[in-house]
This record gives C-alpha cells, sequence and structure tokens, in this order.
C-alpha cells in the first residue's frame, strides 16, 4: 500500500483527539475495508451543508443578540459566546475533516498542523465551559437570586466570557506544541511517509494520557458540575411550587416560569453537547487502549464516520433548538432571515397596481 492510500485509509484508524477529529493520526495502514471512493461525493457535500446551515443559525444568532437591544443579557451573551466558539469549529475543523475526502495528502503545511488543533481545542472548550458558565448562571437566578448583583452586570459577564476564551486558549497550548509533521512507517509495504499528528507512532502511553485528559477536561468534569447546579435548580423549583399560594403574585408566577424556560434552554444546549460528543469520546478511548492494533472493521469505519459528523453537527444545533423554545427570539430570527420578504411583497403590490 502506498503512502497515498495510506492516508486515504487513515480515517478507519487513526487516533483523533477531541478537538482534532479531522486531524490526520496514521498508525498501523493494513485495512480489511478497501477505501471508496464514492464516499467523498456524498461526505463532502454533506460537511458542506453543514457549514452552510451552522454558519447561518450562529450568525444570525449572534446578529440579534448584537442588534437587539431588548436580547442583550446576561444569557443571552454566554449563548453568543457560545455561537462564536461553533463558528469556528465550522470554519476550521469541518473543512479539514472534509479535505481528508478529497485530497491524498496533508495540505495545510507545519504552520496548519500546529495552529488547527489548538483553534480546535479552544473552540471545544469554549463550548463546554461557556455552558458550564450558563448552568451556574441560572443556579444564581433561580436558587440564590438575592446574590444577583444588577449594577454592571453585562461588563461582568464580558469578563467572564473574555476569561472562558483566555482559559480554553491556555488547555490547547500543548495541542499547538506536540502536534507535528511525524514520521509513520509502514511495516507491510516497507514504506515511510510523514503525517501530521499530535505524537508519533512509537509512542504508545501519550495516547492513553491524552485521551483520558481529554476525556475529563472537556467533558466528565464539567458535566458532573453542570449536573450538581441542575440538582438543585430542580429541587428549588419543586419546592417553589409546592410552596407557592395557588393565588399567588403574578408577576412573581411569571418571573419563575421565565427563569424555568431559561434553565430548560440551557439544560437542552448541555444534553445536545453530551449526545454529541460522547460517541467521539468513546471511539478515542477506545483506540488509544489499543494503539498498536488498529480495529478496521465495516463495522468501526461507519461509527467513525458518524461519530465526526455528530460532533460537529452539535456546532449546528444551538440556534435552532433556541428557536423551537424562545418565542422572542423566534420572532427575532424570523425577522432576520425574512426581512426581505415584506420588501418583496410590497414591490409587487406596487407593479400590479402600477399594471392596473
Amino acid at each position: 500500500m502506498s503512502p497515498e492510500n495510506c492516508f486515504l485509509l487513515d480515517f478507519e484508524t487513526d487516533n483523533f483527539p477531541l478537538a482534532s477529529t479531522c486531524l490526520n493520526q496514521s498508525t498501523n495502514h493494513s485495512s480489511e475495508v478497501p477505501f471508496q471512493p464514492g464516499v467523498s461525493y456524498a461526505i463532502a457535500p454533506a460537511y458542506g451543508m453543514l457549514i452552510l446551515i451552522g454558519l447561518i443559525g450562529n450568525i444570525t444568532l449572534i446578529k440579534i443578540f448584537c442588534t437587539v437591544k431588548s436580547m442583550r443579557n446576561v444569557p443571552n451573551l454566554f449563548i453568543s459566546s457560545l455561537a462564536l466558539g461553533d463558528i469556528l469549529l465550522l470554519v476550521t475543523c469541518v473543512p479539514v475533516d472534509a479535505s481528508r475526502y478529497l485530497a491524498d495528502k496533508w495540505i495545510f503545511g507545519r504552520v496548519g498542523c500546529k495552529l488547527i488543533p489548538f483553534i480546535q481545542l479552544t473552540s471545544v472548550g469554549v463550548s463546554v465551559f461557556t455552558l458550564t458558565a450558563l448552568s451556574a448562571d441560572r443556579y444564581t437566578a433561580i436558587v440564590k437570586p438575592m446574590d444577583i448583583q444588577t449594577n454592571n452586570a453585562l461588563t461582568r459577564i464580558c469578563i467572564k466570557a473574555a476569561l472562558i476564551w483566555i482559559l480554553s486558549m491556555t488547555l490547547a497550548i500543548p495541542e499547538a506544541v506536540f502536534s507535528d509533521m511525524h514520521q509513520f512507517h509502514d511495516k507491510e509495504n516497507n514504506k515511510t511517509f510523514v503525517s501530521c499528528a499530535p505524537y508519533p507512532h512509537s509512542d504508545g502511553l501519550h495516547p492513553r494520557i491524552h485521551s483520558m485528559t481529554s476525556f475529563l477536561i472537556f467533558y466528565i468534569i464539567p458535566l458532573s458540575i453542570i449536573s450538581v447546579y441542575y440538582y438543585f435548580i430542580a429541587k428549588n423549583l419543586i419546592r417553589s411550587a409546592y410552596n407557592m399560594p395557588v393565588e399567588g403574585n403574578v408577576h412573581v408566577r411569571r418571573q419563575i416560569e421565565s427563569r424555568k424556560r431559561l434553565a430548560k434552554t440551557v439544560l437542552v444546549f448541555v444534553g445536545l453537547f453530551a449526545f454529541c460528543w460522547l460517541p467521539t469520546h468513546i471511539i478515542y478511548l477506545y483506540r488509544s487502549y489499543y494503539y498498536p492494533e488498529v480495529d478496521t472493521s465495516a463495522l468501526h469505519y461507519i461509527a467513525s464516520i458518524c461519530a465526526r459528523f455528530l460532533a460537529f453537527t452539535n456546532s449546528c444545533v444551538n440556534p435552532f433548538a433556541l428557536y423551537l423554545l424562545s418565542k422572542s427570539f423566534r420572532k427575532q430570527f424570523n425577522n432576520q432571515l425574512f426581512c426581505c420578504r415584506p420588501r418583496l411583497i410590497m414591490k409587487n403590490v406596487t407593479e400590479c397596481k402600477c399594471m392596473r
């Protein structure tokens, strides 16, 4: 098998990190599942559609929160930061992953080999840490509303959002430092080739440490913290429902209902993140602990592609989840997307009158 064919097959056998699922990390390239040229014709358009849908949704979301004054609040600022991280992932990781099906070699050079994993891991960090901050914000609003400080609230949240980005970039620095163009040897055909990877093939311990650390920092620990927050939120809401008199204050009831809806929205975001990224973590853990012996079965081949696509899908779904859950956002979203429709209708009406 030639080095070029090895590259084309590496999506079956590579060991990709959490945020570098589109990074080429070849190991043992003997394959029982032949590469299908038709795969590129099916997956590349699907990735293109994913990028288009994700960019439309997330850019519209950010535009709404920036231009509509009534939508500028603490949760929405965090959601805007989350959308920015998703855009970053869509314009970096997804095109790089698509290139694997269209090119027979790493086309982004040594600089790209270091920069792209750094950007990708930063994006995933921003997503999960922002969801944790959103959960903490909902916990404060519902369980400890007296602790909310209204003075300069947006300024403080901007600082927190900036710190989340700084933390995510700091945690991504090792990815940029160790990722490089490493040399790999295909023992079956006695050929040597160069590929972008975060560690050389000879290192067996590094992938295990890397996969477990990524799983803990970017999945288990944040979701565990979020679970604790939501346990106390649910407990407080249940107690409030029992203690509130039947003829309670209308304003208080509306406030509680509003907070419940926001908490539900954040919980949906968290659930989508957990669902979309879990298969990627599982496959990476599996591959890292069986690093020398690569699974090249058809089941593993299909599971790898589905896990990649599902992880990328998470960067598209939040705006549409918000569209279904929030009436105010739905109204603004429709206004932004169909802003030209009233003008076209008026133009057609005017033309009809002129013809008469």
